[in-house]
């Protein structure tokens, strides 16, 4: 089995990073293999709209998202995690969403989801975040798979700070569990 994990930040060791490593945990008890993507070394293009990618069934675009697609297409299942930007997901990982626009064959269908969100204050915009996360999810036909509710929804402001906080560190766990146990169902 294998798990991809995307960390949606621009920054470098993020808490977004860190929550995501939380999540992956799971998986490597479990003897997944798990593929790490960490937006804030990739290089991907904005769509440009073009719809070359509809008459082709690929994106002329040749950067990082062609490896995301081939990771795509071999996973079982993906967990997103992201801040909140202005109350949306940052560019990073907006550019990836529509980058499978064109993705007439439907990769990630039937596969399983998991979400987490972080922002800097209680109505920071996680639960924004969270719902683009999953509307993603779901126009791929991917089945969105909760933590102890819908998703990790987390508050740190600070670089590392989410590290101090054990309880949303086992939450991002939880949802890999929920996913691991949907999987063996």
């Amino acid at each position: 089995m294998l798990v991809l994990g995307i960390s949606g930040s621009p920054r470098i060791n993020s808490n977004s990073e860190i929550l995501l490593d939380a999540a992956l945990e799971p998986f490597a008890e479990a003897s997944w293999d798990i593929k790490r993507v960490l937006l804030s070394e990739k290089k991907i293009e904005m769509c440009t709209g073009c719809e070359t990618c509809c008459e082709r069934q690929k994106c002329f675009i040749n950067d990082d998202m062609n490896e995301i697609f081939e990771v795509f297409k071999a996973c079982d299942a993906v967990i997103i995690s992201a801040p909140v930007y202005w109350r949306n997901v940052p560019a990073q990982l907006k550019a990836l969403f529509d980058r499978t626009y064109g993705d007439k064959n439907r990769l990630l269908e039937g596969k399983l989801g998991g979400a987490i969100s972080v922002g800097r204050g209680a109505g920071g915009g996680q639960s924004i975040v969270l719902n683009i996360i999953h509307n993603f999810y779901l126009s791929c036909g991917m089945l969105c798979v909760p933590g102890e509710l819908n998703g990790v929804s987390a508050i740190a402001n600070k670089p590392g700070e989410i590290s101090s906080q054990p309880r949303r560190l086992e939450q991002a766990g939880v949802i890999s569990k929920n996913i691991i146990k949907y999987i063996r169902a």
